[in-house]
Formats: structure tokens, C-alpha cells, sequence
């Protein structure tokens, strides 16, 4: 090939950056494209708030007049302040199966990590904890979700060639809900309910959940400061956030967990599968993508999970039990069987040994890859 790279400067070229990954061939059924909408306003210079206080170059290779990659670069000055460590990201990487189109892209984000003084370059990573990041290097036939990419298996190969390595991995896991919860959960949640003076809360409807999104993220900060890359997000984050995903919730998936004094100590936040339901829609809501979602939220039987956190002080105390009691009723009501529990460090034991009760398959592994300069 011969191989040009663009800079993405202008709204027409960024709708080109976004659609280009439904180019790429595809060996089965299994990759979930983001939402249009949702990208746009995550990668616009001007409708992410992200970049108050990070820097981005988006590139994209051309052969011939044709695209055949992308490939974002990403500066975050708040990882650099909270870790210390002057890294560059990269993200929204996606390239046909030829060496010169990586090897083009990936020169260009090491370049201008070289301009920034970094040390090193690693991804995938968005400019949040929340964005889709880890490649995926394990588990290439199963279903992603909304909230996870899907790579070929040429992708990680290709990194691993130009010197990239594990920085660390996350677990994927697919459960299997059984017809009635084992005992042993329906008791200690009980015992954790008492002991702790804990209720667990559950909206009737999005007014109410919404009440308690400002603790919900104030929860997320504390909780996730520790975790791999994770930087904390501001208040306008939280405001975007909540807008992007706020449609989709079924308010009796979202446990939350309150103290005596009602203030907020853990949550889970669940949603039914969008996957199906995105790929008939390719992405877009408009002019009648939006109708699948529809469907989607109203009939569905299995469930992805997307967050969920217990603050440092009730950690490893049982508190997952009583979330655990709550989903489970929620899940039997809407005759849901399987969830997928979405990506987990494989540090995390507490988190992803929760599952131990259940049916479960460990189905999928993703990665976030280094490079030091």
C-alpha cells in the first residue's frame, strides 16, 4: 500500500473518522459499533468537556483515495497530575490487515508523543475511564456490547509487532442466572443489611434515579481513583455522561445502596443488551434506528453490567450480596437469563469472584498495550 495520513481538522472529515470502522471486514457477527451520535459528541473539540483539560489529534490513513485506518492520539494532563506519568493515549483504533496502514498511524502518535516529552504511549484508552478502551486478544466470536470494543485478531498482532506490551489486562464474563438465588447470598445479605444498618433503594422511575446521580459519581471517584489509567471526572463530565446514557436505563436494574443517614455507599448499574439492537441500526438513530433501541428497552432477556462500586470503608463486607438480591429479583421480573458482566481488571478478584455463585464463563480478555519511548 501506499500510505497517506490526514489529519482530521474539520466536521466532515471527524463524520468520516467515525463511520470508517464499518469498513472493516468482519469474520462474524460479533462487533457492536458505538452510536453516531455518541461519538460525535465524545470526539467534537467542541462538545467535550474532556478537552479542558486534554489535547487530541485524530488521524486517518488513506490508500488511493480509499480509508483504510484511524487511529485518535490523545494528551491528558490530568493523568499526567494524577499519576505522575507523562504518557500519551491512544484510542478509536481501527485498520485494514496490512502492516504499512499501523505502522503509518501508530508513527504519527509516537512522533507527537516524542514532541510532548512522553515516555511512553499506551492504549487503547479514551479520554475517560468510561469511554471504550482495552483491545480485545481473546474471545473473538462473542457478542460485544455497547460499551466495549471488538477487534479482529490481526489488531493486537500487528501492536505486539511494533513493540507494544501488556500494561494490564481486563476479564469479561458471561453468567448464567439460575431459576432461584443460592442461599448462602439471600443470607448474607441479610446479616450485611442488619449489621451495617444498610436499605437498598430502588427508583420507581428516572426522576428519581436521577436524584441520585451527583453521589453516584462522587462514589465513582472514590472508588475507581486506584484503578488502571483512571482519572477523576469533572463536574461537566458528569453532566455529559448522564445525558448519554440516562435514556437507556431501566430504573430496577440500578440497585443502590444507602446508609442510616441515606447517603449512598454502593450501586450497580445494569442495562439491558443493546447489541442486537445497534447493529440493525449500524449505529444510528436516525431515521429509524431509534426504533430497535426502543425494542430493545422494552423486551429483553439478558442484561449488560455496566458499573458498580461499594466505597473503600464496606469493601470485601458483603454488600455485593444485597445488590446481588435486588438485580436477581429485577432480572426474574423481566425474565432476563443471562447477563454480561463487562470488563473487569484482572487485579480485581473482589470484583469478578462476586460471580462464584453462579453458572459463570470467563469469555473474553482485553488489553491495554505500552510502549516507552
Amino acid at each position: 500500500m501506499n500510505v497517506q495520513i490526514k489529519e482530521v481538522t474539520t466536521r466532515k472529515d471527524l463524520k468520516k473518522f467515525i463511520r470508517f470502522p464499518h469498513s472493516i471486514p468482519r469474520e462474524n457477527n460479533a462487533w457492536v459499533p458505538a452510536l453516531d451520535f455518541d461519538e460525535m459528541n465524545n470526539l467534537h473539540w467542541s462538545k467535550n468537556s474532556a478537552f479542558d483539560h486534554c489535547q487530541a489529534h485524530y488521524y486517518l490513513a488513506f490508500d488511493r483515495g480509499r480509508i483504510v485506518g484511524r487511529v485518535a492520539a490523545i494528551y491528558n494532563k490530568l493523568h499526567t497530575e494524577t499519576w505522575g506519568e507523562n504518557f500519551m493515549r491512544f484510542g478509536w483504533i481501527d485498520f485494514m490487515d496490512d502492516p504499512a496502514v499501523v505502522d503509518a498511524l501508530m508513527e504519527k502518535v509516537e512522533s507527537w508523543a516524542a514532541e510532548l516529552g512522553c515516555t511512553a504511549v499506551h492504549g487503547p484508552l479514551g479520554f475517560t475511564d468510561l469511554d471504550r478502551e482495552g483491545m480485545l486478544v481473546e474471545g473473538f466470536d462473542e457478542l460485544a456490547t455497547l460499551a466495549t470494543r471488538h477487534d479482529p485478531p490481526y489488531y493486537h498482532e500487528h501492536l505486539e509487532r511494533l513493540g507494544y506490551g501488556k500494561a494490564v489486562d481486563w476479564y469479561e464474563h458471561l453468567v448464567t442466572l439460575p431459576d432461584e438465588l443460592d442461599e448462602k447470598i439471600i443470607r448474607i445479605a441479610g446479616l450485611v443489611k442488619k449489621r451495617y444498618k444498610l436499605q437498598v433503594f430502588v427508583a420507581k422511575n428516572k426522576n428519581e434515579l436521577l436524584k441520585y446521580a451527583p453521589e453516584l459519581f462522587e462514589v465513582i471517584n472514590e472508588t475507581y481513583s486506584h484503578l488502571y489509567g483512571v482519572v477523576h471526572l469533572t463536574e461537566k463530565q458528569r453532566e455529559a455522561y448522564v445525558k448519554q446514557y440516562f435514556g437507556f436505563v431501566v430504573p430496577d436494574l440500578i440497585p443502590i445502596v444507602l446508609d442510616e443517614n441515606g447517603k449512598m455507599v454502593a450501586f450497580t448499574i445494569a442495562m439491558p443488551s443493546l447489541s442486537r439492537a445497534i447493529q440493525k441500526a449500524r449505529g444510528q438513530l436516525f431515521p429509524f434506528g431509534f426504533v430497535h433501541l426502543l425494542r430493545a428497552l422494552n423486551k429483553f432477556d439478558r442484561i449488560d453490567t455496566y458499573l458498580g462500586a461499594v466505597i473503600p470503608g464496606l469493601q470485601g463486607r458483603g454488600v455485593n450480596a444485597l445488590m446481588m438480591v435486588s438485580l436477581f429479583e429485577a432480572c426474574k421480573k423481566h425474565g432476563v437469563k443471562t447477563v454480561h458482566a463487562n470488563p473487569q481488571l484482572e487485579s480485581n478478584q473482589k470484583v469478578w469472584s462476586q460471580w462464584r455463585y453462579f453458572d459463570t464463563r470467563q469469555h473474553k480478555r482485553r488489553r491495554v498495550y505500552i510502549k516507552h519511548l
